[in-house]
């Protein structure tokens, strides 16, 4: 039995050496591996042996195989390295790009945003994302009782409340920015803050994470005319010479008079379509900064005015003519089909 076995080796090895593709290794390899090839034939003849001559032959077969298997291998490898090397490299030919990326689709409005407000004179800031209340709440203005200020409302962070500036948050409004831009700078102030907020909210239109830019103006005999200039070069520098902007009433606790503010339809062109009914769409809030939050950062109310508005980025994007997204959620899955249209 184990002269067969020396045989079967004899003969692979010899076949193996002369084997000049893998075609014929395969052909060989089956020959003598395979399920009928001859040493697993002879395998299956070792239960007929003796009791006290099956591990001697065991091992010898075990070796055999082991032998064929690594000479199959380096052959297998050495003619690869061959054919590699034989290979003929066209420098001509074309090469195969590789994918190329791209900013985000809320990158690239956010630096169109910024480029928007520094042609007209806007500074550029960002202020943190998490927050102290006074920072968030109490120096806007914003009574100690404020839906707001729930936990249902903003996300609180677990730490014991600063003595001064009372508990911590994830930022919930760039306006926050206000309070700290007046804090540190002296009027004539013309800021921009563009920064990830957070609120307890995810549907079509709400994710939990989002983002905002806030227009902040000081300096003496601002008034409402100079708020709708702004928004106006704004609504048509982003959506379009044709679209225009108007502001309604409303009620924010850090400005007074506070306004919505509307762009007219893209689709429709104001005549009113069912994406607006009436020719409008709500982009975001503005109006006059409050003597209160004028005088919570040191600043006379009597000698300076100003102006604010924070509109969310995601929801200008969503607006703008020629992107059809109708889950602001989409923004944020990650799905490659979709990012790579812009």
């Amino acid at each position: 039995m184990e002269k067969e076995f020396l045989t079967i080796k004899n003969n692979a090895l010899s076949m193996i050496l002369d084997a000049e593709n893998n075609k014929e290794l395969d052909a060989i390899r089956l020959q003598f591996l395979g399920r009928s090839g001859k040493l697993t034939i002879a395998l299956k003849d070792l239960t007929k042996l003796p009791d006290d001559e099956k591990p001697l032959m065991g091992r010898v077969a075990n070796n055999t195989k082991n032998v064929i298997e690594d000479a199959i291998n380096r052959k297998e490898n050495e003619l690869n390295k061959k054919r590699q090397t034989n290979f003929i490299i066209d420098i001509t030919e074309p090469g195969i790009k590789p994918p190329l990326g791209s900013l985000h689709l809320v990158t690239q409005a956010i630096q169109e945003i910024t480029k928007i407000f520094e042609h007209i004179g806007f500074t550029r800031v960002r202020y943190p994302e998490i927050e102290w209340d006074w920072y968030a709440f109490e120096a806007l203005n914003f009574p100690e009782n404020h839906p707001a200020r729930d936990d249902w409302e903003t996300f609180f962070i677990q730490q014991d409340p600063h003595p001064k500036y009372g508990s911590l948050v994830l930022t919930p409004h760039t306006s926050s920015g206000q309070i700290r831009q007046m804090e540190n700078s002296k009027p004539p102030i013309k800021m921009l803050n563009i920064a990830k907020t957070y609120r307890r909210q995810s549907d079509v239109s709400h994710t939990p994470m989002f983002h905002q830019f806030e227009t902040l103006v000081i300096g003496e005999k601002i008034s409402i005319a100079d708020l709708k200039g702004t928004l106006d070069f704004f609504v048509k520098s982003y959506f379009g010479e044709n679209r225009k902007s108007r502001i309604r009433p409303y009620h924010f606790q850090f400005t007074e008079p506070s306004f919505e503010t509307d762009v007219s339809c893209g689709v429709c062109d104001g005549r009113g379509c069912k994406l607006c009914k009436e020719g409008w769409l709500e982009i975001g809030g503005a109006g006059m900064v409050h003597p209160n939050v004028l005088k919570n950062c040191g600043i006379d109310p009597e000698k300076y005015s100003g102006f604010a508005s924070g509109w969310g980025v995601e929801r200008v994007l969503m607006m703008k003519e020629g992107i059809q997204i109708n889950d602001l959620r989409t923004l944020y899955a990650n799905n490659l089909d979709f990012l790579t249209q812009f």
